[in-house]
């Protein structure tokens, strides 16, 4: 039988371009479980699949929790019919978060353009209604 694969938490710190520190916070939160030899953490392939998954997570803009739930949806049911369910519920809800989120800065992007043209209007026209500046004179 053929040993599985393991990756040391610096190799994975390295492919995913993350802290050892978060991928050690992630296990503190129940995302990974590598396998302990002495003081040494070793990920096997699936946990390395999992973080994958969390990192992924984490770029769309889930919570951990809801990342947990998903992941753990897994270990429970291997059809995946209810973690698919959920991973939709999450993902519709993460849509329409963003979707809230870019009318919100397009209306102050419209709010701060307005803005800096009447300040630009009123900047010139005190710039025209200015006396002009008159050389000054030296006495001797």
């Amino acid at each position: 039988m053929p040993t599985q694969r393991t990756y040391t938490i610096g190799e994975l710190s390295r492919e995913f371009r993350t802290t050892t520190r978060t991928i050690r916070y992630y296990e503190q939160c129940g995302l990974l479980a590598p396998q302990r030899q002495g003081r040494s953490r070793l990920y096997s392939e699936r946990e390395r699949v999992r973080l994958a998954l969390v990192m992924r997570g984490r770029r769309l803009g889930f919570g951990l929790a809801a990342i947990k739930e998903m992941l753990d949806l897994y270990e429970v049911d291997h059809s995946q019919q209810e973690q698919l369910v959920r991973t939709l519920q999450y993902g519709r809800q993460r849509i329409a978060q963003l979707e809230r989120q870019r009318q919100e800065i397009e209306d102050t992007l419209q709010e701060l353009r307005a803005y800096e043209r009447r300040l630009s209007d009123l900047l010139e026209s005190l710039l025209r209604a200015a006396p002009e500046p008159q050389p000054e004179v030296r006495s001797r």
